[in-house]
């Protein structure tokens, strides 16, 4: 077994007590708590004072996805007498399967296919699932329709009459799917502050929160700090939420995510000697999946999409860490130039564990995570393995934990 897999689950646990979890966000988003942990050494300040820790002229990258209304529910037909009231089936909405792409899926206005998983599923066993829904003057009537079961949900057809867009449709029906964790119904505020403020591209069902506490203010600040600011897309998963149930990291299956970076991002990075700060760990995720992207098309110039998916245990194997993040970056561009793509698109599910490599990411802005999950592993792999000082001064800190929860600057 190699080091990596003996990774134990329970090493990386700690007491997390309900009242550290903060259920809501702060009124200002930036007026939130900072660690800052430099080199070891930790300290702690108000967000808004974030740009006075980087420096200058160094690059930033933000994950720009946007959260959609995921979380749909359905009833079904009453058996009982006039007074009677059919289950409650809520649907939550994985990821496109037809069609696959995101933006394609958002326009089309009759039907599309997802995949889901389903909640009371022992009370639909057969038939469709239907629900009248008013958009402006438009009685719009939405079915649902159980395909075929998958490992991990299921594949779910939505038809709708109408001629509206399956975007309009989440945004008139469907609930901001809020972190199971928080233990509360979703509010009509969550709309609003569980998105980033520079939130474009949907598709996520979970947002990613070190983006939070970002105002317009701050990243006015961060200019005028000469810090220059990219957007990369990473859709986050479900899966996100996962908890490392397996005694050994080794049995641990990651879920895959889907990304966007436009050349002039490579470009930029090519141009920061292929160094960044990330905001929040799905850019990390998102920035580090890139070397091994380019190290793959060094001996598959012509890849397509799915070819050039990351797979989970990829980084750990030497073969692929020969190049430097330079050349790896280059081998991106190239493929990009030279098939005419302003944008490179597949898929990740790297995971990111103590023993790995980083490549691009120097700095990082994140939040707290759970005990036991994946994200505390990369946090680990990030400060060579001082998470539990971190931890430990944000609890006796009065820090507020996990996604609407204070946020860390982790400078290795």
């Amino acid at each position: 077994m190699k080091d990596f897999e003996a990774i134990r689950t329970i090493d990386y646990n700690y007491n997390l007590p309900d009242e550290r979890i903060a259920k809501f966000p702060l009124t200002k988003r930036d007026s939130s708590k900072l660690l800052i942990y430099n080199s070891g050494k930790i300290s702690h300040n108000l967000f808004t004072s974030l740009p006075e820790h980087l420096p200058s002229g160094a690059l930033m990258v933000f994950n720009n996805t946007k959260v959609i209304q995921a979380r749909l529910h359905f009833r079904k037909e009453p058996t009982g007498g006039p007074k009677s009231q059919g289950a409650l089936i809520e649907i939550f909405l994985l990821e496109p399967v037809f069609p696959a792409d995101y933006q394609l899926m958002f326009t089309q206005t009759e039907e599309c296919t997802w995949h889901c998983l389903v909640g009371n599923l022992k009370r639909w066993k057969e038939g469709s699932l239907k629900k009248n829904i008013s958009i402006g003057a438009k009685e719009i009537c939405v079915t649902a329709e159980r395909i075929e079961s998958t490992n991990n949900g299921h594949i779910i057809k939505f038809r709708w009459n109408g001629n509206v867009t399956f975007a309009e449709l989440l945004e008139a029906t469907g609930e901001i799917p809020i972190p199971p964790y928080l233990n509360r119904e979703s509010q009509e505020s969550d709309k609003t502050t569980y998105q980033t403020v520079y939130s474009k591209i949907k598709g996520s069902v979970a947002a990613p929160t070190a983006g939070l506490h970002f105002t317009d203010t701050v990243l006015a600040n961060l200019d005028s700090h000469n810090i220059e600011r990219e957007e990369l897309t990473l859709h986050v998963g479900a899966g996100t939420f996962k908890p490392v149930k397996s005694e050994n990291i080794a049995g641990h299956e990651m879920h895959t995510e889907y990304i966007v970076v436009k050349k002039s991002t490579i470009e930029k990075l090519i141009a920061h000697n292929g160094e960044a700060i990330a905001v929040g760990t799905t850019s990390v995720r998102t920035l580090e999946s890139l070397y091994y992207i380019g190290v793959y098309l060094s001996t598959h110039p012509d890849a397509s999409e799915e070819d050039m998916h990351v797979q989970q245990w990829t980084p750990y194997n030497s073969e692929n860490n020969k190049l430097t993040t330079i050349e790896s970056l280059h081998y991106i561009l190239d493929y990009l130039n030279n098939h005419n793509l302003d944008s490179l698109k597949t898929s990740t599910c790297i995971i990111i564990v103590p023993g790995y490599k980083f490549h691009i990411v120097k700095m990082m802005v994140t939040n707290f995570h759970q005990p036991q999950s994946t994200l505390l592993l990369l946090v680990s792999a990030f400060v060579n393995g001082n998470w539990r000082e971190i931890y430990k001064y944000a609890l006796e800190n009065d820090f507020r934990f996990l996604s609407y929860g204070d946020s860390s600057l982790l400078i290795p």
